[in-house]
């Protein structure tokens, strides 16, 4: 087995004698690299961020943002990193580095004050900058406005880095004034090639291992061997808890590059969606193909969070407030389970039997997500959070119906933060299937939607808000659909 280490700013670095629990982070910090900042341990800052380089949509290469607070050194070993010192490139003899044309444009437009979040935000700026379809409108006015630039530039991209000093207009107004990268540019040209394989890693330090095999077969194996092995892929959960709630894992199994759990195939009744491609990759990959998704994607999280985080894990964590879990419910979506032993596929009304808690058995893994074909034509997915974005949600509704003439001819609706488990509004369902689209069929079951599950009161909402909020989402779909919809 090859030493681990990772290719830092164009140099290998051996990612001994760090733990496998250190993070990306921590890795870098150790080694001098200080710009790498930890504000919250928690991915909701972004003063962590660097890039690496990842397999692209549009060319061989993207370079993508993650929070280096989150991922373990050991589960980027052979691959490329690229932090805010590595932007820079070396100037004449005597003379210092010469900035990045974003790090220019941060410093002439001030869009730095005490500096502590800059480097992240440049890191996740820099890798919208490298966007292969990120490009400059030929009308100034085209395509400009609060959260898109001229320029192509897209604001989403910062989304889940926080400035408590600067304001976020000079950053804005930084992020509008990049231009295309030149010809000459080394992580431009980068992008033509393609990126690191993935590697084996055994990764053993202290009576710990980090895993990872190059084949589901294999990873199959060892989770047979050790079921009690913790199985990551972005690790946006699993990285909170080491940091956290210190908590230490005897083994991790990392399956994020395994080939069988990243593909995305449009088959004959169904799309098929490799459970460790990053909501990042299933967005760019799939364009809108499903509405319902592309609704949830801008609302999930961060930018820097979706880079990272995979439609398996988001299932795997079995939690009642996962945005993801509603929309697949209302998409009658299934999971397909893989074990030493074989393939089960589980409907997703089916998965979860508790808090945190589903039909997964030991040594079994999602290996991917189903969803079945045709889609419903009038879907929508409402999101009831504090902020409007990268915030958990209160209450999360995902509608997909059939109406054929005026009558709702079929109705699933999923819903999260209300019961112990993310659940399907059957009673609703059936209130509305059969009936006709009208306000009476609409208020009469949105009456029976505030009665669904189990609401609780916690710090993010009362029991009487979340039922309040469930019945006037599905008023709110009516009026945004009744326009559309023959009378």
């Amino acid at each position: 087995m090859v030493a681990a280490r990772i290719t830092v700013n164009g140099k290998e670095t051996p990612i001994s004698p760090a733990a496998p629990h250190t993070t990306v982070l921590d890795f870098l910090r150790e080694r001098g690299l200080t710009g790498t900042k930890e504000g919250c341990a928690e991915g909701e800052c972004g003063a962590c961020s660097v890039l690496v380089a990842r397999p692209g949509v549009n060319k061989p290469t993207d370079w993508v943002a993650v929070n280096a607070c989150l991922v373990p050194a050991a589960a980027l070993d052979g691959q490329e990193v690229v932090t805010a010192e590595g932007l820079a490139t070396a100037g004449e003899p005597g003379r210092p580095p010469v900035l990045h044309p974003v790090q220019e444009e941060m410093a002439l437009r001030g869009g730095s004050q005490c500096g502590y979040c800059t480097p992240g935000f440049v890191c996740s700026m820099a890798a919208e900058y490298y966007r292969p379809d990120r490009c400059a409108h030929a009308d100034p006015a085209e395509g400009a406005g609060a959260e898109h630039g001229p320029n192509g530039f897209d604001l989403h991209a910062l989304s889940g880095n926080l400035c408590r000093c600067t304001g976020y207009r000079p950053i804005r107004d930084a992020a509008f004034a990049v231009r295309e990268p030149d010809g000459e540019d080394p992580l431009a040209q980068r992008r033509e090639q393609a990126p690191p394989a993935p590697v084996a890693t055994e990764y053993t330090r202290d009576g710990s291992v980090f895993l990872r095999k190059s084949t589901l077969a294999e990873t199959l194996e060892v989770l047979r061997e050790r079921p009690g092995a913790v199985v990551v892929a972005g690790s946006t959960d699993w990285g909170v808890e080491v940091n956290i709630r210190s908590r230490r894992a005897d083994c991790v199994v990392a399956v994020d590059r395994l080939p069988e759990l990243r593909e995305l195939r449009v088959r004959p009744g169904f799309i098929e969606i490799g459970a460790a491609l990053t909501l990042t990759e299933i967005e760019r990959r799939l364009d809108g193909e499903v509405p319902l998704l592309a609704q949830l994607f801008p609302q999930f999280a961060s930018r820097l969070i979706r880079n990272s985080a995979t439609l398996g894990g988001n299932l795997g964590t079995g939690s009642p407030i996962g945005d993801s879990p509603p929309v697949l419910l209302a998409l009658e979506a299934s999971v397909v389970l893989a074990g030493a032993d074989g393939e089960r596929e589980v409907p997703l009304a089916d998965y979860f039997t508790g808090y945190r808690q589903s039909v997964r058995r030991p040594g079994e893994l999602i290996r991917t997500v189903r969803i079945p074909l045709p889609l419903s034509p009038v879907a929508a997915f409402h999101k009831i959070a504090k902020r409007r974005f990268d915030d958990i949600s209160s209450v999360a509704v995902a509608f997909a119906l059939d109406l054929e003439d005026g009558i709702v001819r079929k109705a699933r609706i999923g819903l999260g933060g209300v019961a112990a488990t993310p659940i399907r509004a059957l009673a609703t369902e059936a209130a509305l299937e059969g009936e006709p689209w009208a306000a009476e069929t609409v208020e009469a079951a949105a009456r029976v939607l505030r009665d669904e599950g189990t609401p609780m009161n916690d710090h993010r909402a009362s029991a009487e808000y979340r039922s309040a909020m469930l019945g006037q989402s599905l008023l709110k779909l009516y009026a945004q659909t009744t326009e559309a919809v023959p009378s």
